[in-house]
């Protein structure tokens, strides 16, 4: 214990670059010990970061020494020399003095948003406030030629007690920024900065510019708001093979919150630089959450999705300072899912107030079933039955999203059964997608029946309703016998397929390609809907489904419109 006191000691005996006493080290990092200290000249704390120089101080061995440190303490300083912002944690002095080179800055009592993120300690309103803040520190450091290329939680200060609202947090740690004028600091084959916070261009050695800086301040508001950073893997290699690929929509993850807010975010987090708009367009966004109040509670969490959340955020413990890009492959690493909306996602307060035990849905199902059978209709709540027997898939609490399958008979009554598909494809996860696909087709056969009316394909040899609907053995036989065919298992199976793969196509990205795409889709449903809807004992009346291509139009534009609304993936 004595050997870890002593250096400690023997710094706070003497008065570093002839006025700064040590008081207490607060942390350490690949390039320097940082440690709070008191400025005797001028009576106060300042935060002090001592950096060894080669070779290294025999009073402090545990001092990082790396190569080029030095030359990043001197552009920190350059770079803190051109900035004059509250939410900049201010350079009051950088010299040389020994074997160390010293960086005296502004003390920010609090914590870092890193710490913030692992106690769950921030809330929304905080975390927009936060972005604010630095989205407007990095407008001032880019107007004047400084770009950080190191934006992450670690690097922003959140003061315990902020006596201005520019003060809510403060950036800081310039020592990897790119200075205009200047000489380039690194080699061209060397990559800078926190590898989970890099941007696409940043990871693969481009010039990291104004998009690089948006783009990581984004994916620190996305951890901050959703508890994990979605690009983070288990290994360095699997982080770096995420970098570039889409993001899950914070829009899905966090429905509680304002779309304008999460839409700014998921797009500041597009691969291309071009597609992620601006700071001052991410600035104004938050500014406009933090005005309209963001109070609600976070949503509770539970299940699959805290699990991969405390998997993303355990899985790799994000290093101090900086780190390389690792070159290597792991073949450790689990495969990254192929559909990312497919992750849990916390449901919002009012959704899960709607959600209800899955024997409540039974129930009311059955209960609709009885009443009709009281009243003399046995062969209606035949069909009743058939339509609640798929319910038993259901979760054990579930909301009533569900019931969106009754639009497919609905709008088969209006001829516009064919835009369904595309209505059950806006749900969430691909799973849900296909489950209401297939349900709103089981549904829609149902349904002819008991409108007596074509649908969708139509069929004949199908007794009247009146014989049929008081009669349990007419109903069994002649109408629901004839729904559960292999024909209309094949069209339901059509219509989740569609539904579950239609996001994945439509991607936001172009609209010509988004046209296209969705015309393909829509086309291959056209064509395969009469030969899978096909089977015995119904005889098709009709070769082609009810009002199929003006739906398909409609559920077309509809896919485009909704993912032009939520932003590209």
């Amino acid at each position: 214990m004595d050997t870890l006191i002593a250096p400690v000691r023997a710094h706070a005996e003497r008065r570093l670059l002839g006025r700064y006493r040590l008081l207490e080290r607060l942390g350490e990092g690949g390039f320097g010990v940082v440690w709070r200290a008191h400025d005797e000249q001028l009576r106060r704390e300042v935060a002090l970061k001592r950096i060894a120089l080669p070779p290294p101080a025999r009073d402090d061995a545990r001092a990082p020494r790396q190569p080029g440190a030095v030359e990043r303490a001197q552009r920190e300083a350059q770079a803190a020399a051109r900035l004059s912002h509250p939410a900049i944690v201010a350079l009051y002095e950088a010299q040389a003095e020994g074997d160390c080179f010293y960086l005296v800055s502004e003390l920010v009592h609090g914590a870092t948003l890193a710490q913030l993120i692992a106690e769950r300690a921030i809330e929304p309103q905080r975390a927009a406030q936060v972005g604010v803040a630095i989205a407007g520190a990095l407008e001032h450091a880019h107007a004047r030629g400084v770009i950080h290329r190191d934006v992450k939680p670690h690097n922003i200060l959140v003061p315990h007690e902020p006596h201005r609202r520019a003060a809510i947090a403060k950036l800081t740690d310039f020592g990897g920024a790119t200075l205009a004028g200047a000489d380039a600091l690194t080699r061209t084959d060397e990559v800078l900065g926190t590898l989970a916070y890099m941007s696409p261009e940043q990871s693969e050695g481009r010039e990291a510019g104004e998009p690089s800086d948006l783009y990581s301040l984004a994916l620190v508001l996305y951890e901050t708001l959703a508890g994990a950073n979605p690009v983070r893997g288990s290994t360095p290699a699997a982080t770096a093979r995420r970098i570039g690929r889409p993001v899950p929509p914070l829009t899905h993850r966090r429905p509680d919150l304002p779309h304008e807010l999460t839409h700014a975010i998921d797009r500041a987090l597009a691969p291309s630089p071009p597609q992620r708009g601006t700071l001052a367009e991410l600035r104004m966004a938050l500014e406009d959450a933090v005005h309209a109040g963001l109070h609600a509670p976070r949503p509770a969490r539970g299940g699959r999705w805290e699990r991969a959340e405390r998997s993303e955020r355990g899985e790799l413990e994000e290093p101090a300072d900086r780190t390389e890009l690792a070159e290597r492959e792991d073949p450790a690493d689990p495969a990254d899912p192929a559909d990312h909306d497919d992750a849990e996602r916390p449901a919002s307060p009012l959704r899960a107030r709607l959600q209800l035990p899955r024997v409540v849905w039974l129930g009311l199902g059955v209960a609709l079933a009885v009443w009709l059978a009281a009243r003399g209709l046995p062969g209606a709540g035949l069909l009743v039955l058939a339509a609640t027997a798929p319910l038993l898939a259901l979760p054990r609490r579930a909301g009533p999203g569900w019931m969106a399958a009754a639009l497919a008979p609905a709008l088969g009554v209006v001829g516009l059964a064919g835009a369904y598909p595309a209505l059950a494809a806006q749900a969430g996860r691909w799973r849900a997608r296909a489950a209401l696909g297939a349900l709103g087709y089981w549904w829609l056969c149902l349904a002819e029946p008991l409108v007596g009316r074509r649908l969708w394909l139509g069929a004949t040899g199908v007794p009247a309703r009146a014989r049929w609907e008081g009669s349990l053995e007419v109903a069994a036989a002649h109408v629901l016998g004839g729904v559960l065919t292999l024909g209309v298992l094949g069209g339901a199976a059509l219509w989740a397929v569609g539904a579950a793969v239609l996001p994945w196509i439509v991607r936001g990205r172009s609209a010509l390609l988004d046209i296209g795409a969705v015309s393909i889709w829509s086309a291959a449903l056209i064509a395969a809907a009469p030969t899978l809807g096909h089977g015995p004992p119904f005889a098709l009346a009709h070769p082609s489904p009810r009002g199929a291509a003006v739906g398909a139009v409609l559920g077309a534009l509809l896919a485009v419109a909704a993912r032009a609304l939520r932003g590209p993936v």
